[in-house]
């Protein structure tokens, strides 16, 4: 794949994971009562972002009602209502929400990815289905890397899925490994001789987190201004 628009495009025929296959087509199909007149995505979802993103924001799969209905990471359920938001309080998502492909939002300098590209049952994949899914996630960094300068993941699940893609790519994960946890920072020193990575650590925006507390708006917004700022997008 010499590029993301080809990466993405192949990203969504992929059918590696029969479990998660048949789930992700179950659901476009019996649907949720509220999205009964939608037609669903029920695919792969590629990520979402510009080329050159300087910042590649890490999730964990597509929502079963969220981004396999709608075809865009984060997009249709409440928790992308949280993220979007945060991304355009802090300047980096040109409209406060994403509603469905077409709708005219763009990233600034942004790239939201997850390590498992299809809506899993209980939102819970497999380790096998995660490293299954590995390579998509391995070539969609190694495509970014001339301008990604931070990755910031949400939710630990994408912390460990992430390291090993990382370390088989062009930085070098410290030894012991950097642990997840909010607003957790480490730096991986580059290996092809270009520049270092931050790697950076936040609460998933689920609902479990956004509606107890655990995650705040401010704090959401706190981290993605430090991705800025290493990013140089100030």
């Amino acid at each position: 794949m010499r590029d993301l628009a080809e990466l993405d495009d192949r990203v969504t025929h992929c059918a590696a994971c029969p479990r998660l296959v048949e789930w992700r087509e179950r659901v476009a199909v019996e649907k949720r009562a509220a999205f009964r007149d939608e037609t669903y995505w029920g695919r792969p979802v590629p990520g979402f972002g510009p080329p050159d993103a300087a910042i590649a924001i890490v999730g964990l799969a597509p929502a079963a009602h969220g981004a396999n209905r709608t075809g865009r990471m984060f997009t249709g359920d409440r928790s992308g209502d949280v993220l979007y938001q945060a991304l355009h309080d802090v300047g980096l998502a040109s409209q406060p929400r994403s509603l469905r492909i077409g709708d005219g939002l763009s990233l600034r300098g942004t790239r939201i990815t997850a390590p498992v590209r299809c809506a899993p049952p209980a939102n819970k994949p497999t380790p096998g289905e995660r490293d299954t899914c590995r390579p998509w996630l391995a070539r969609e960094l190694l495509l970014l890397r001339s301008t990604v300068r931070v990755v910031l993941v949400l939710g630990g699940f994408g912390w460990q899925a992430v390291l090993p893609v990382l370390g088989a790519a062009a930085w070098r994960v410290p030894s012991p490994r950097p642990k997840f946890g909010h607003a957790a920072r480490a730096t991986l020193p580059a290996t092809d001789g270009g520049p270092d990575l931050h790697l950076l650590g936040c609460y998933h925006v689920s609902q479990q987190n956004t509606f107890t507390g655990r995650l705040t708006p401010a704090m959401l917004r706190e981290v993605l201004e430090e991705a800025k700022h290493l990013a140089a997008l100030a």
